[in-house]
């Protein structure tokens, strides 16, 4: 089925993400829509919410994962998401709320009201105790269905401090053990006890992913996004997923189209082959991040850009 049928038949994807205050969830959910904004949040109604009064609430520990958050930056072509804020608490209450939640959802009629995914997100700047009695208790005992779960390890770039002091006592220059300190990082965590936790639990998770620096604009998640796809079974549910993604760059490709050409115009090269070239290569820097689908995204643009500049 073509993907635009599929993203109007189904709607918008749709993601619980679970965490501890702090993880990094919000910068992690910016990212992967590709933008710097805040997030809209909905009640179950449809009705929009103040973020003053969920910033009240949020102290007073209330929370209602049944809220939909969505981002506005590119209208129709984001993802719905859920979020279990306060579940690090650890009480029973919790843990039953968000079991009940994926029970709830996975018993919709319509694919665009059920649960396609489980983000669960551990920060790594407290790799102490990686492992709550709440996250435990849910990689223990909570039965997901047919809903994967993807493992986060959120800020793992608090563990290069580590690696690159061992570097150091090895007799590594500088200059190399920072180039070297994010393999070392990875080369320790995947010996280390968190893995080891995941692959004992009773439905071990199909993947989990290592997410540094995402507070950064050239922040991957090339990773995240792949290891998603892979662990849908559901082959119309990873086209949905897929295609989002692809819709969410054709935007951003646009945009940056629109950003770029003005400041060229004025230059006599803007329609030679040369001046073609500058312009790819500014917009190249707009997508630091895509190295995957770099190649795509250029003749894209170009073709964009020639298509653009023809009609002026």
């Amino acid at each position: 089925m073509d993907p635009s049928k599929i993203r109007e038949k189904i709607g918008r994807f749709r993601i619980l993400i679970i965490g501890r205050a702090n993880a990094g969830k919000t910068t992690v959910l910016q990212r992967v829509c590709n933008t710097r904004d805040n997030p809209e949040i909905y009640n179950s109604a449809g009705e929009k919410i103040d973020l003053a009064v969920l910033r009240a609430s949020r102290e007073r520990g209330l929370h209602d994962i049944d809220n939909e958050i969505v981002f506005r930056s590119h209208p129709g072509l984001n993802f719905i998401f859920h979020d279990s804020r306060g579940f690090e608490a650890g009480g029973e209450s919790e843990f039953n709320t968000v079991k009940a939640f994926i029970a709830s959802r996975s018993k919709e009629a319509k694919l665009k009201d059920q649960l396609h995914v489980i983000w669960y997100c551990i920060p790594m700047d407290e790799a102490t105790r990686s492992f709550t009695a709440a996250e435990n208790k849910f990689f223990s005992e909570c039965d997901t269905g047919s809903v994967p779960v993807i493992v986060l390890f959120t800020k793992f770039d608090a563990l290069y401090d580590v690696a690159y002091t061992q570097l150091k006592t090895e007799g590594i220059s500088r200059k190399d053990a920072r180039k070297l300190t994010p393999k070392r990082a990875e080369e320790t965590f995947a010996n280390g006890p968190q893995l080891k936790f995941l692959k004992d639990v009773r439905k071990p998770p199909p993947c989990h992913v290592c997410l540094p620096n995402m507070d950064k604009d050239d922040a991957d998640c090339g990773p995240l996004i792949e290891c998603t796809a892979g662990a849908l079974d559901d082959e119309m549910m990873k086209q949905l997923f897929v295609s989002t993604q692809q819709a969410i760059l054709e935007n951003c490709m646009k945009c940056a189209v629109e950003r770029t050409l003005p400041g060229h115009f004025a230059s006599a090269e803007t329609t030679m082959a040369e001046g073609h070239q500058k312009i790819i290569g500014t917009l190249a820097a707009c997508f630091p991040h895509i190295l995957p689908v770099s190649v795509s995204i250029l003749l894209r643009a170009q073709a964009m850009l020639i298509e653009v500049v023809d009609h002026c």
